[in-house]
């Protein structure tokens, strides 16, 4: 069984929320999109990304004939597969809608999706948009940032965080959906055992919230609609100065 429940805010800056998220218990479906670009092109941009993946994990839900336009690849199971392709059609959506309109000219969105099924947890992502996972009381981040303080954290173990934390390219992210023909995609794959909890969220959460605070809220409040409100509340508290979302997703082993 799986619960779940998202919550999404403009905040205390942003006129637009260009922030969207889909929860579908019935497809085990869930995903969060943080778009990017001028005139409202950020929003437009992410719910095309939502738009795409739901149709096409929706087209192949219980279907082994599905058309694999962007390959197989054999490490993944076949949800795994289906969460993969989503997200590369998604960046060809975006891609082809930013070059036949000069407003829609430079947009792109971050997208992370979630799989949940027979007990295996599929996580896609491209850009900063995050997956977490709270399991025996400890919170693991299971998605890693496309962006330049992470290629830079990658590449010289020496670093720390902080010493790139007020860089001001620190932000500036190296693979988004949209941006181009081509969009690399990463899967990690988990098997659950019951009472995990999955929280996906865009950056105006993650940006502001420590780890500690995020384990400490998901693991205290009573349902999943008190954490992402709790969760979306702190980080507003915080001073984030972006949308802000948060959804949270319980799984529940069948008895």
């Amino acid at each position: 069984m799986i619960h779940a429940f998202g919550v999404s805010e403009a905040g205390r800056v942003r006129k637009n929320n260009e922030d969207r998220f889909v929860s579908d218990l019935a497809l085990g479906l869930f995903a969060v999109a943080d778009g990017m670009g001028g005139h409202k092109a950020g929003e437009v941009a992410a719910q095309m990304a939502i738009d795409a993946i739901a149709t096409f994990i929706t087209r192949s839900e219980g279907d082994d004939d599905v058309t694999w336009p962007y390959g197989i690849d054999e490490g993944l199971s076949f949800d795994g597969n289906r969460l993969r392709t989503g997200l590369f059609l998604a960046n060809r959506k975006v891609f082809r809608a930013a070059e036949s309109s000069d407003d829609y000219g430079g947009m792109g969105t971050t997208m992370v999706g979630l799989l949940v099924k027979s007990g295996l947890a599929s996580i896609a992502s491209v850009g900063d948009s995050r997956v977490y996972m709270l399991a025996n009381g400890s919170l693991t981040q299971l998605t890693s940032d496309d962006s330049w303080a992470a290629t830079l954290l990658a590449q010289d173990p020496r670093l720390k965080p902080e010493d790139v934390a007020n860089h001001p390219m620190r932000n500036v992210l190296t693979n988004v959906l949209g941006g181009r023909s081509t969009v690399d995609v990463h899967v990690v794959e988990r098997p659950l055992k019951g009472g995990e909890l999955l929280l996906l969220c865009s950056d105006g959460l993650h940006g502001v919230l420590s780890n500690e605070v995020l384990q400490d809220t998901l693991a205290t409040a009573a349902d999943v609609e008190g954490a992402a409100q709790t969760l979306v509340d702190r980080a507003l508290d915080a001073g984030s100065r972006d949308n802000v979302t948060a959804l949270v997703v319980r799984y529940e082993a069948d008895k």
